[in-house]
């Protein structure tokens, strides 16, 4: 199921593709996308005909990816962003949809950013999306509610509705409800609550300055009706 989860929540997501596209005609492939998931812009580049490794570090999501990619120049690698070592190196690592945020802290981020760094090829690019600040809000009981995001496979409704942004001191916990309707009518409800790192473009450039990478220049990707818009931090080794 978590399949569907990744897809219904951030497969509609295309406001960044152009960026990644033109920052692979810049620098070229082979191409590492970390945090690949289901493949939204792994597939994308690869039907370009850029050959491309997806990494993530849940192996369900990068079977379906790989499944979707059969006969395109792709390869997948199940692994933590943290740790992975692929024994080659790449013109371009791209890092979308505040993959980066989600690596528990500086330490996480200096490991990561150690690794991209040591998969580069000489003059290669690191390319990190970063979210906007978050607005902290909830949804009271019987107030406004953002529109869930809804999907039917095989007879069966799946619905995501985003419910709260919670600020901590160091971070986000954004929380979204969870239901799915059989085709008997039976319903269940989670909750699926995911943490984002506080991080803004400064911070990450000087832990970058720290692994090794130097700044090239950062891109904009606007917000949405839907989606909070990114910084993209792109890095050389």
């Amino acid at each position: 199921m978590s399949v569907i989860w990744h897809d219904l929540e951030c497969g509609a997501y295309t406001e960044d593709v152009a960026l990644w596209r033109a920052l692979a005609a810049e620098f070229g492939d082979p191409v590492l996308d970390v945090g690949a998931g289901t493949g939204r812009v792994s597939l994308d580049l690869a039907r370009r005909g850029l050959s491309v490794t997806a990494l993530d570090r849940d192996p369900v999501l990068l079977v379906e990816l790989a499944r979707r990619g059969d006969g395109l120049p792709l390869d997948t690698f199940a692994a933590d962003a943290r740790e992975f070592d692929l024994g080659h190196r790449f013109a371009l690592c791209i890092v979308p949809m505040q993959t980066i945020q989600l690596l528990a802290g500086p330490s996480g981020r200096k490991a990561f950013l150690e690794r991209a760094r040591r998969h580069l090829v000489p003059g290669g690019a690191l390319a990190i999306a970063l979210a906007d600040e978050m607005e902290p809000y909830e949804v009271m009981p019987g107030g406004p509610a953002p529109l869930p995001d809804v999907r039917e496979v095989d007879g069966v409704v799946y619905a995501s509705r985003p419910i709260a942004v919670i600020e901590e001191e160091d971070g986000f916990v954004l929380q979204r409800r969870r239901e799915v309707v059989t085709l008997d009518g039976t319903c269940s409800v989670e909750e699926n609550r995911i943490r984002l790192d506080r991080l803004d473009p400064e911070h990450l450039e000087a832990e970058a300055r720290e692994a090794g990478l130097t700044l090239l220049r950062r891109e904009l990707v606007p917000a949405t009706a839907e989606y909070v818009g990114s910084a993209v931090v792109i890095l050389r080794a």
